[in-house]
């Protein structure tokens, strides 16, 4: 398993775009966009994965938050 979190930065830190991926068996299963706003699965199997992950409203609130924690306050490393 992996899991893989990218920043996407759009006109400096205006408009900032959170996209994290988790891979199982080289698959992309599970994606989180914040421009979406929720986990979505890729494959059958994955969908109840994402249910559940967007049912957690600790799990949506960490990962709504960040975009200004981990995206804007890495912006001047990238």
């Amino acid at each position: 398993e992996m899991g893989k979190a990218e920043c996407h930065f759009i006109n400096g830190t205006e408009k900032v775009r959170l996209v994290v991926r988790n891979f199982y068996n080289r698959e992309e299963i599970v994606r989180y966009d914040s421009d979406v706003g929720r986990y979505v699965g890729l494959t059958p199997c994955a969908e109840k994965a994402a249910w559940n992950l967007n049912s957690n409203p600790a799990e949506m609130e960490r990962r709504r938050a960040e975009v200004d924690t981990y995206c804007r306050g890495n912006y001047e490393l990238a």
